[in-house]
């Protein structure tokens, strides 16, 4: 007869570096006892205390275009939603750049949706304002620009991408298909793999409460980890107006909390984003305890400026500015590091 493990010593496994099977991640993405989730969160922040320390990443979010040819079932800028919509100019998009840089942020994150404009001739529209942003701030960027060909990341790591990122959502193909309307899993899958051939750093993620089951939540962080990334994300689905699935019954954030945990535990040494796009500033230190590394959708005020899970959240009233997170950052004995610190991290993990 086979002994069952008790929770404690599967998280005691985890923490000290073995190979987790589906089944052992999925028993941690189940955990339901206060107590067990206290020592989840307990083992993952020691483990990202023990790799990183105090110090934690901050990146701000500059979603300069809201226009998409997409149309993915869960996005509230999804193709089909008649809504407003903006698309920055460079001159714009440089100045929140300098903007967030003066205020502290170790990385800027170039977002849009896959917008024609900006995706014509190959993309020379965001490119040349990656350039642009690159020599005239002089800061680390993140390219956030949807699926591309493979033949332009070449160019992408050129204009002066040290990340790009694409998120999977979820490895499991059939929900995947009911999810990304129109798009090809596989060419999905390969814009990390090409990404780091270029020489780029991926971010891969996941989102929490679109259908999955635990062994499909479990099944994708562990793919996305073994896929190499150096950043990965979970992130609670958000019901989103105009969409196919804004009445669907949104998951509680823990669930968010417990996925990070684990993916902790599981890639101790990868990068972890804090989103303040679900919950806002007011979930910023559960997702730290929770063993997150890096703040991430942090969105200057009064800019017209949207978020993704949530386009308006803590935004106007200036909860997600840098000045805000950081006085947060104090109050929780946390420091934000800075652009010189992170510069030679990302320095070391190109050279990985």
């Amino acid at each position: 007869m086979v002994m069952r493990l008790s929770v404690s010593d599967v998280i005691d496994r985890a923490k000290n570096g073995t190979e987790m099977t589906r089944d052992e991640v999925a028993e941690l993405l189940s955990v339901n006892k206060k107590g067990d989730v206290s020592e989840l969160f307990s083992a993952a922040s020691s483990v990202r205390d023990r790799v990183f320390g105090n110090k934690v990443f901050i990146y701000g979010f500059v979603y300069f275009s809201t226009y998409c040819r997409n149309n993915c079932a869960f996005c509230y800028y999804r193709r089909m939603n008649n809504l407003p919509r903006y698309r920055k100019t460079a001159e714009e998009v440089l100045a929140l750049s300098g903007s967030l840089k003066d205020a502290g942020i170790n990385l800027v994150d170039l977002t849009m949706g896959e917008d024609p404009f900006m995706c014509a001739d190959d993309h020379s529209e965001f490119l040349e304002i990656m350039r642009r942003v690159r020599d005239e701030i002089d800061i680390s960027i993140m390219a956030s620009p949807g699926a591309v060909p493979e033949n332009s990341f070449e160019k992408f790591r050129a204009s002066g991408a040290d990340w790009f990122a694409c998120y999977q959502e979820t490895y499991n193909r059939e929900l995947f298909s009911k999810l990304r309307l129109e798009q090809d899993f596989d060419n999905r899958l390969n814009q990390k793999i090409w990404a780091k051939n270029a020489g780029i750093l991926a971010e891969d993620g996941i989102m929490v409460g679109l259908g999955e089951t635990l062994e499909d939540r479990a099944d994708s962080i562990l793919k996305m980890g073994y896929l190499g990334c150096e950043q990965i994300r979970a992130m609670t689905f958000v019901p989103q107006k105009g969409t196919p699935m804004e009445d669907m019954r949104p998951t509680e954030p823990m669930d968010e909390l417990i996925a990070i945990a684990v993916m902790r535990l599981l890639f101790q040494d990868r990068l972890i984003p804090a989103s303040l796009d679900v919950e806002g500033i007011a979930g910023l230190k559960s997702r730290l305890d929770a063993g997150a590394n890096v703040i991430t959708s942090i969105v200057p005020p009064h800019e017209d400026l949207a978020g993704v899970a949530q386009h308006e959240l803590d935004i106007d009233n200036g909860h997600r500015s840098v000045a805000h997170v950081l006085h947060m950052l104090d109050g929780m004995g946390k420091k934000a590091a800075t652009c010189t610190e992170y510069e030679s991290f990302l320095k070391e993990l190109k050279a990985k």
